[in-house]
């Protein structure tokens, strides 16, 4: 993905590239007599580094998937079969009834997604020829890795059936996640710098704002572990993941890629240093509706959802400067 990211934008410099060099010193026509009549038009080229914050909800995205339960009324203790059955052949466990079976998918996530990291980006562009305070731009940004880890990562009250007591209402935890998390967009940008004339001022700060559309690339990576051993019994994820010799279930690492289409908003000031070159400090805000995480099997031919983020927002503080030939 980074490769194509490169190519795409070494690419557009070099389609840029004539254009710009052909009006180095003076964006204009030449008129004749030592004249010029500038349009504004001009090649717009920028870079930029910061910090970004990502927040989404996180949704149990597991499907169908039961697990049979045990519990103690005498000091409301819950376990999962697999604890039950090690736990008979020890010698222990009395008091505990048959539960009943109850679906993993019920049980919400114990927390949201909210963490920070780098973000760099680079773009290439234009301003509109006669329209100078109007620019558009072809860009790429890159969140940096952030992880998200949960233990337990659902926990709830779940109602159980097929239990000595039908319909017993017990509180479940299930599974441990740490995992990571890394997104690229390219989009399309359109902003509008607010100043009046054609050349934009030098020493002063030049508000703009932007909107735009983009491709967002994100690959997720996650590492399940069973500490409760309602996963290990079930048989529809044996396929990922191997088991010890305790029979618990250690998952395979996963990874993941998810394609969005991404809104972005922008907004910021510049601050003319020269006549090319422009100090840019900024806020964008990308917004990707279903970031996923997803369990694989040991040679990545079989899939399975396990978590989601929903409705990613992605806010990114960054400082760049701007060159206009």
């Amino acid at each position: 993905m980074r490769k194509n990211i490169f190519s795409l934008l070494f690419g557009l410099s070099c389609i840029a590239a004539m254009p710009a060099y052909a009006n180095w010193e003076y964006s204009g026509t030449y008129l004749g007599d030592g004249w010029y009549s500038d349009n504004g038009s001009r090649f717009v080229m920028s870079v930029r580094g910061g910090a970004a914050l990502g927040f989404a909800s996180i949704k149990n995205d597991v499907g169908a998937l039961t697990t049979e339960y045990y519990y103690n009324p005498g000091n409301d203790m819950v376990i999962s079969a697999a604890y039950y059955d090690a736990c008979v052949a020890g010698g222990g466990c009395d008091g505990f009834i048959y539960a009943g079976i109850g679906e993993t998918s019920d049980l919400p996530a114990t927390k949201d997604f909210q963490e920070y990291s780098f973000a760099a980006g680079a773009s290439l562009g234009w301003t509109i020829p006669n329209y100078p305070q109007w620019r558009v731009e072809v860009g790429w940004d890159h969140i940096a890795e952030a992880e998200y880890n949960a233990s337990p990562l659902y926990e709830g009250d779940l109602t159980l059936t097929g239990g000595d007591v039908d319909g017993i209402v017990i509180r479940v935890q299930s599974g441990s996640v740490t995992s990571k998390v890394s997104t690229d967009i390219i989009s399309a940008m359109a902003y509008y710098d607010f100043f009046d004339g054609i050349q934009k001022p030098l020493q002063k700060m030049i508000p703009y704002v932007g909107f735009g559309i983009g491709y967002a690339n994100t690959k997720t990576t996650l590492n399940l572990s069973d500490p409760y051993g309602d996963l290990s019994t079930s048989v529809d994820l044996q396929n990922f993941g191997e088991l010890d010799d305790y029979g618990v279930l250690n998952f395979y690492k996963s990874e993941h890629d998810s394609s969005n289409i991404a809104g972005v908003l922008a907004g910021g000031v510049s601050y003319g240093i020269t006549q090319t070159m422009f100090l840019d400090f900024g806020a964008r805000v990308a917004y990707i509706p279903k970031i996923k995480w997803t369990l694989k099997n040991a040679d990545g031919s079989r899939t399975r959802d396990w978590i989601s983020a929903e409705n990613m927002i992605y806010a990114n503080i960054m400082l760049g400067l701007r060159f206009e030939f």
